[in-house]
C-alpha cells in the first residue's frame, strides 16, 4: 500500500468519528452568524453618527458660524447638515429593520433574500455618502468663492478677482484634494463595512450551497 491510500484510508477512519450536522444544525449557525454581523452593521452606523454628531459640533463653534454668516452660507449649511442627518436617520432605521428580519427569519430562502437585501442597503450608504460628500464640498466650495469675490468687489474695487484661468487652477487643485479626501472615506468604509459584507457573502454562498 502506497502512502496516497495509507493517507486516504486514515482520512476516512477520522471523517467517520467526526459528528454529523443536520441541515437544521447548518442553517442555526449560518443564521446566528448572519444576525450578528447585521447587528454590528446597525451598531457601527449608530457610533458613525455619534462621532460625526460630536465633530461637528466641536468644529461649528461661533468662529465658524460667523465666517458662514459673512460668505453667506449659514442657512445653505444648516439645510445641508439637516437634510443629511434625516437621510442618515433613515438608513440607520433601515440597518435596524434588515437586523429584525434577519433576526426573526425561520427558512433559508428568505434568510438569502435577506442578505442581499442587507449587502445592498449598506452599498447604497456607502454610495450615498461619497456623492453626498462630494456633491456638497463641491458646492461649498464654488460658493465660497463667489461670495468672497462678490464682497471684496463690494468692499474695494482695486482688489483682485478671480479670471479664468484662477479658475481653473482653483478647480484643478481643489478637484485633487475632493478626490484624495473621497478615495481615504472609500477606503475606511471599505474596510469597516468591507468585512461585514464579505462575511455575509460567504454566508450567503454557505446557503446556497445547502439549498442544493
Amino acid at each position: 500500500m502506497d502512502e496516497l491510500e495509507f493517507l486516504k484510508q486514515n482520512w476516512k477512519k477520522q471523517e467517520e468519528n467526526l459528528p454529523r450536522l443536520s441541515y437544521d444544525d447548518i442553517y442555526s449557525m449560518i443564521w446566528k452568524k448572519s444576525s450578528s454581523i447585521v447587528k454590528w452593521i446597525f451598531v457601527i452606523s449608530i457610533v458613525e453618527l455619534l462621532i460625526s454628531t460630536l465633530f461637528t459640533i466641536f468644529m461649528a463653534d461661533a468662529n465658524y458660524w460667523d465666517q458662514l454668516e459673512q460668505l453667506h452660507l449659514k442657512k445653505v449649511t444648516i439645510f445641508v447638515y439637516v437634510i443629511s442627518y434625516l437621510i442618515t436617520f433613515y438608513f440607520i432605521y433601515c440597518f435596524y429593520r434588515n437586523y429584525k428580519r434577519i433576526s426573526t427569519t425561520d427558512d433559508a430562502a428568505t434568510l438569502m433574500h435577506n442578505i442581499l437585501r442587507t449587502r445592498k442597503t449598506v452599498r447604497t450608504y456607502i454610495a450615498y455618502v461619497l456623492i453626498s460628500t462630494g456633491i456638497y464640498y463641491l458646492v461649498i466650495g464654488y460658493l465660497t468663492v463667489q461670495n468672497h469675490q462678490l464682497i471684496q468687489n463690494i468692499e474695494d474695487t482695486s482688489k483682485y478677482t478671480f479670471d479664468a484661468m484662477d479658475w481653473v487652477k482653483f478647480t484643478v487643485v481643489f478637484g485633487i484634494i475632493l478626490a484624495v479626501f473621497l478615495l481615504a472615506l472609500w477606503l475606511f468604509y471599505r474596510l469597516i463595512y468591507g468585512i461585514l459584507l464579505r462575511r455575509l457573502k460567504k454566508n450567503y454562498r454557505e446557503l446556497k450551497r445547502l439549498e442544493i
